[in-house]
């Protein structure tokens, strides 16, 4: 009978994340003017999605067969992620009047996704994921009171940017080395990636330096600071990071200039700087090697593409089903390929939906950056957005290999509580700079 449930439960996790993807597209495309649908009725009808596959997986990973009964913490965890699910919307809906609600039905189906896999990888993982969570969205609900108390942050540029560089040397001087990159501080059981704060500082860096017209002068000391950052992280072998900040700087700067000449010289550099890490750097040149033949090295510098793709050739366009397939033998599965995992148990559609429901999120953000009329949120809100995606897209198109593989995390999925914590914030940032900008339609006073 269990077995059988299973078996069930690869297509209703796949019609789940479709209705789920097919609602969400639905308020989308309302919101952009092109169609008429029920707001209502297709947010609820994504939240109960949320709930359902919630509900079925924790049916399946509870329960002990060993015993022939269903395990207590199992249970207890995915009570308490199903209270998270229904109380966060409630909350953040009270908290973020203006905020688009698609964006937390994307945000919470995705973090649910991640707890649910982390329960089927790693249980006490999975246990500090959802109270790292807990605290992201506790520390999400002060946000609009922080932006109320602080309302000249804009003008913060310098403090930022110091305080980056102050976070990113820490890391060359106390830094610990975890699979060939020193991008990680331990201090007692406590640790943390100082990288991922520094994305938060650096967009607040970039937005108050573009919000204005930029001279010459300016412009220049902005680049070479910014290269400066790309270049300790280089040297820190945290090679996605450098390439998230890169594009993130890019990406603002065209946003603010619209000047193309500089955006594809910017790429231009881009590629001049792969060939020189290529020379310099030995673990470029491993890296590379496995993502051009990872057969070649398969016991070695090659084994992890290569069991991720096996894991993704196995699971088929349904799924081996939950708990039956063999992500445990992927290294670093939790954090780096966890999207292999996804697609071994839940199968190609559910992970090509999944791809869908990151870009509801990432083109919803969009539509919030274009539509403020405020110059520094406008970009603010443009930079998280893009930071996200260019992050999704490294680590994705590092687990299928279509592009040399970086090591950082999938947003909102991957275990990792500076990742998660990041993350949450720079949705909320994204969040308040749409109800900013509903406030400012209705002639209502903004929180600032």
């Amino acid at each position: 009978m269990f077995d059988l449930l299973i078996i069930i439960s690869r297509y209703l996790f796949v019609i789940y994340i479709a209705v789920f993807l097919y609602n969400g597209t639905a308020y989308l495309l309302d919101e952009a003017g092109l169609t008429r649908h029920s707001h209502r009725r297709s947010i609820f009808t994504c939240r109960t999605m949320t709930a359902l596959m919630h509900i079925t997986a924790f049916l399946i990973l509870s329960y002990d067969r060993q015993a022939i009964t269903y395990s207590i913490p199992y249970l207890l965890i995915g009570a308490a992620g199903f209270v998270f699910i229904i109380m966060s919307n409630f909350v953040a809906e009270k908290v973020y009047k203006g905020g688009c609600p698609l964006i937390w039905n994307c945000v919470i189906f995705l973090l649910d996704t991640g707890i649910i896999m982390l329960v089927r990888l790693n249980f006490p993982l999975a246990v500090r994921q959802l109270v790292w969570i807990c605290v992201g969205f506790f520390v999400t609900m002060w946000i609009p009171v922080f932006v109320k108390m602080v309302p000249k942050f804009e003008k913060l540029e310098s403090v930022y940017i110091i305080l980056s560089f102050m976070l990113i040397i820490s890391t060359l001087v106390l830094g610990s080395k975890e699979y060939g990159s020193r991008n990680w501080i331990h201090m007692g059981k406590l640790s943390f990636q100082p990288s991922e704060i520094v994305k938060f500082l650096y967009i607040f860096y970039l937005a108050s330096v573009f919000r204005k017209k930029v001279n010459l002068k300016e412009f220049i000391i902005t680049a070479f600071l910014s290269a400066l950052l790309v270049i300790l992280l280089v040297f820190q072998k945290d090679l996605g990071s450098a390439l998230i900040f890169f594009m993130t700087y890019m990406v603002m700067l065209y946003i603010s200039t619209s000047n193309e000449l500089l955006f594809f010289s910017g790429i231009g550099a881009l590629s001049v700087g792969s060939v020189i890490a290529y020379r310099l750097f030995s673990h470029v040149r491993v890296r590379v090697a496995a993502w051009k033949d990872p057969w070649a090295d398969i016991d070695s510098g090659g084994y992890q593409i290569c069991q991720s793709l096996f894991a993704i050739g196995t699971g088929g366009i349904f799924g081996s089903g939950l708990t039956r397939g063999m992500p445990l033998s992927i290294p670093v599965v939790s954090k780096d390929f966890i999207f292999a995992a996804i697609c071994e148990e839940f199968g190609t559609i559910y992970a090509i939906c999944l791809i869908g429901v990151f870009m509801l999120l990432f083109i919803r953000g969009m539509m919030i950056a274009f539509q403020c009329r405020r110059r520094y949120y406008s970009i603010i809100a443009a930079g998280f957005t893009a930071m996200m995606a260019f992050q999704t897209f490294l680590i994705i198109g590092g687990v299928i290999k279509l592009i040399p593989l970086t090591g950082v995390t999938l947003p909102f999925v991957s275990y990792g509580g500076t990742s998660i914590l990041v993350s949450i914030l720079a949705v909320s940032f994204i969040q308040w700079v749409n109800g900013y900008q509903k406030a400012s339609e209705g002639n209502e006073v903004p929180n600032t």
